[in-house]
């Protein structure tokens, strides 16, 4: 326990755990998303049990080490492109984000003329199953950057676990704001298949750097915040 009194190791801490709630963004905005099609009343109860999973599977994941680490090993290869058990999952994560945020845009666009069936044919397990399949994604990510950056696995899973009550703490109100402002929603689906492609894109071989992506989102986010302003100021001042 003599990391207790390491100032480093308290900087990793801090560190790790502001990646760990930046890399969480995209899992917060899918689970809001697959919970909004739940009742009212159900919509609470999905986050929680959604991001409680994704901290579940990070701790096992991080408690498996030797495992992650396999996964990074060339499995077989495709002419000049070595698959690994990591790559095999990248791809099938974004492949099935790419169809899921598709279909939720279809959704959307189809949702002024079947409002009245919003829900159904959705239930709470079939939510939590997809939110599941995509955390693993996610979860296996978050994992292997925070290998990348600290050597304690306990540090690590204190990072995970401070991450997701931070993320459970402020998951509601993101929800609330998407299902408020429905260009917003739109803008959040967006950066679904930019996380998707980028997935995809990972587990062929292709790095794309996260800063490019973060910051596109965070640009994209910064007009539409300018945008939500300039529509308040005109609904406020008096008709010509």
């Amino acid at each position: 326990m003599d990391w207790f009194s390491d100032p480093q190791i308290w900087i990793g801490l801090l560190t790790l755990t502001a990646l760990e709630i930046v890399l969480g963004i995209d899992n917060i905005i899918f689970i809001s998303i697959l919970a909004g099609r739940l009742p009212a009343a159900q919509q609470r109860k999905a986050r929680l049990w959604g991001l409680a999973l994704a901290m579940v599977m990070r701790v096992l994941l991080l408690l498996s080490l030797s495992w992650i680490m396999g996964l990074t090993r060339p499995l077989f290869s495709i002419a000049s492109l070595e698959v690994s058990g990591r790559a095999l999952i990248l791809i099938g994560g974004g492949l099935f984000l790419l169809a899921k945020s598709t279909r939720e845009i279809h959704h959307k666009f189809e949702e002024d003329n079947q409002s009245t069936s919003r829900s159904a044919g959705v239930s709470f397990s079939s939510v939590l199953v997809q939110i599941v399949l995509l955390d693993i994604v996610f979860s296996l990510d978050s994992v292997i950057t925070a290998v990348g950056m600290v050597d304690e696995v306990v540090v690590m899973i204190v990072a995970v676990i401070v991450a997701v009550a931070v993320m459970m703490i402020f998951a509601g109100h993101i929800s609330r704001f998407i299902e408020r402002h429905p260009t917003l929603k739109m803008l959040a689906l967006s950066f679904l298949l930019l996380i998707a492609v980028n997935l995809i894109g990972e587990g062929l071989g292709f790095h794309i750097p996260k800063g490019y992506t973060y910051f596109a989102m965070a640009f994209s986010v910064m007009v539409e915040m300018l945008n939500l302003k300039v529509k308040a100021k005109q609904s406020k001042s008096p008709a010509a």
